[in-house]
């Protein structure tokens, strides 16, 4: 009797499930004949998409992931040199030689503080207005609190030719250092020896006036990715002594691309109309083409002439920004006027892109 009650409970030998089991969600093992005790039926019914679909977000998870850790890899800024050669840089440098320099990249046309005229008081304040929004100069005088008081050589020369501040995030490229990046260190340093022996400036500029999503400093590291070479320029041995200087100066010190070529829509300059002018970054008129395509009847004197007293070979008057970058180039070495002449000269000719 009490064998007739198990097997009642069990069937275990004819592998059907007893009512309770049934009950239960309980199904036979498949092939085995017997009532299992581990499987239950809502587990053998799961459908199999269910899982694919587990599979699928956990993928999409892991893969946003990566993602965004290689972007935060890719976009995290790389100065030029590390603190291991904060040392070496600052070694002392030559401040009769940083004043050309300072004159040759045209510092206080930017950095003057407005509404005075001493071109020497740093103390920014300059807005300068672009598609992303207004930008503004800052304070680079020695003042310790407002300025760059308190930097040393390192932190110029990360600036200058990696476009990093001292607090490790990315300038913003209105800050010319795609231009500053082929400086040598040397001259780095004599700049910052020259730009300590100026007047202390208080007080900070405004901060810049630009809306989300250009905030994300880091996004400008992307940027550097595609637009940014920072590669120190190094003379050309098929040219001579005047053109390789010229070519330094044009190319890196004086930054003159900068204005006078097209930008695309990530305010990167165009290559094929470098040189070539095209709107003024600050969106008022036009910078003039300045290859053979447009002042090939020009000659070297002409060019120098120019950079010397603003008149142009057609007797008229540089005007707008131009007028202020020839009061820098006026203070510059006559060789040096010469050499930038001499490289404009061999420019190859590109035609005037459309406003």
């Amino acid at each position: 009797m009490a064998q007739e009650v198990v097997r009642s409970k069990t069937n275990v030998g004819d592998g059907n499930v007893s009512a309770e089991a049934a009950s239960r969600g309980w199904r036979p093992c498949p092939g085995s004949g017997r009532a299992p005790s581990m499987i239950p039926e809502n587990v053998m019914k799961r459908p199999p998409f269910l899982s694919l679909t587990g599979w699928a977000l956990i993928g999409v998870v892991l893969l946003a992931i990566f993602s965004g850790a290689a972007v935060w890899i890719l976009s995290s800024p790389r100065p030029a040199f590390s603190e291991s050669e904060a040392g070496a840089l600052d070694q002392p440098g030559d401040p009769r030689r940083g004043q050309v320099v300072f004159a040759a990249g045209d510092c206080a046309s930017c950095h003057a503080s407005p509404g005075q005229d001493d071109r020497l008081k740093l103390g920014g304040g300059l807005r300068l207005p672009s598609p992303f929004g207004a930008f503004r100069v800052p304070n680079i005088s020695p003042d310790p609190e407002d300025g760059i008081g308190r930097w040393r050589t390192i932190d110029l020369a990360n600036a200058l030719l990696s476009g990093v501040s001292p607090s490790g995030e990315h300038y913003y490229p209105a800050f010319p250092y795609t231009s500053f990046a082929h400086m040598g260190v040397e001259d780095v340093r004599d700049l910052m020896a020259y730009l300590r022996t100026l007047p202390k400036v208080s007080g900070r500029p405004p901060p810049h006036d630009i809306s989300f999503p250009f905030t994300i400093r880091r996004a400008i590291g992307l940027w550097k990715l595609f637009y940014f070479d920072r590669r120190t320029i190094v003379d050309d041995p098929s040219h001579d002594r005047e053109w390789n200087r010229g070519h330094y100066l044009v190319e890196s010190l004086a930054h003159c691309a900068e204005c006078h070529s097209s930008r695309n829509m990530a305010s990167a300059i165009r290559p094929e109309t470098r040189f070539a002018g095209g709107p003024d970054p600050e969106g008022t008129g036009f910078i003039p083409n300045i290859t053979p395509d447009a002042i090939g009847t020009w000659s070297v004197a002409d060019i120098v002439a120019t950079l010397t007293t603003g008149h142009t070979p057609d007797l008229r008057f540089v005007g707008s920004s131009m007028a202020d970058v020839v009061t820098n180039t006026r203070s510059l070495p006559l060789s040096d006027r010469q050499a930038i002449a001499s490289y404009i000269k061999s420019l190859p000719p590109r035609p005037t892109p459309p406003p």
